[in-house]
């Protein structure tokens, strides 16, 4: 697999093809076993330095980074913007040149600021991954909901999702649209009116502002968060409208497929974007995306560091 990954750097979803997704999907494959393991630890890439470099607040995602890190034996630093010379007025790209004059295999970063990753990834020899920057992507976000998709189904070409909630100002929106037409999915997005971006269809996505006509036969539902970090301004008139018109209820989940799997990146916000008894119910998977993350971005550490190809069986 290792042979057919040419990329330097993963900064988005936008041009990535069906067959380097599967790349992704299929090695995480051999990595997942690993997370069941006494000793969750592979000698894969000891030796190589990951840096975590995020000036977004994180949980999710930069936990499941340092964890990927760590079991497969790479040195992992992680840098705060709060803790770095960021806080002094060091400028990203000063920063970034040096940390690689440390020699780092790779570098992580997440950025409030859209296109920061590519900056930076133009600027290191090192391998750059975009774990969210702004409103505009985050793949590895995207990687891990297709993957736990095809782990339920068993294919991905051909399945109904509807993405509901804040379009506009969604960075996992516009990868997995993008991932997700790659793949021959057919996505459906919706939202209050103000939410859903003009031209949302040119990425290959469906559009509707009525929660009923997005979820009917779907395969699978991906409820997104209200964003109102990102919002200068009010967007709708309350929480309790949003959650009127737009909260994914039991009543709205009956409308999918008697099968349909629940997705949401997190963090909830239970009552308002999703009820409770959808979140902690059968068709949910929220744990599991934050599981099958870890096996996702171990894939993509081994991939971009160079790891051996032998290595889930060490």
């Amino acid at each position: 697999m290792q042979r057919l990954w040419k990329r330097k750097d993963l900064l988005g979803c936008a041009d990535l093809e069906a067959k380097e997704i599967m790349t992704v999907l299929e090695q995480a494959d051999t990595f997942k076993e690993i997370s069941t393991r006494e000793i969750k630890k592979v000698p894969t890439l000891r030796g190589k330095t990951i840096i975590n470099l995020f000036h977004e607040p994180s949980t999710r995602t930069r936990a499941s980074f340092e964890i990927a890190g760590k079991r497969l034996s790479a040195d992992v630093v992680n840098v705060a913007a709060s803790g770095s010379s960021v806080a002094k007025g060091e400028t990203l790209l000063d920063m970034a040149r040096t940390l690689e004059a440390m020699a780092p295999d790779v570098v992580v970063v997440r950025h409030a600021s859209s296109g920061a990753p590519h900056a930076l990834a133009s600027v290191l020899a090192c391998s750059v991954i975009n774990a969210g920057d702004g409103a505009h992507e985050h793949p590895t976000q995207a990687l891990l909901d297709c993957y736990t998709i095809r782990g339920h189904t068993g294919r991905l070409e051909g399945l109904k999702v509807a993405i509901v909630g804040d379009i506009a100002h969604s960075r996992v929106a516009r990868s997995n649209i993008y991932a997700m037409r790659a793949l021959g999915m057919r996505p459906v997005v919706c939202g209050p009116p103000t939410l859903l971006p003009v031209g949302i269809e040119a990425l290959g996505a469906e559009s509707t502002p009525v929660v009923e006509e997005a979820v009917a036969g779907a395969d699978v539902i991906m409820v997104l968060r209200v964003q109102r970090e990102r919002q200068g301004e009010a967007f709708f008139p309350s929480v309790r409208e949003y959650s009127r018109f737009w909260c994914l209820t039991l009543e709205r989940v009956r409308l999918a497929k008697p099968e349909v799997l629940i997705l949401h990146p997190g963090p909830i916000n239970r009552g308002v974007e999703i009820a409770p008894e959808v979140a902690d119910g059968p068709f949910s998977l929220i744990l599991e995306q934050v599981a099958n993350g870890v096996a996702v971005r171990m894939a993509l550490l081994y991939l971009f560091a160079g790891g051996r190809r032998d290595a889930a069986a060490d």
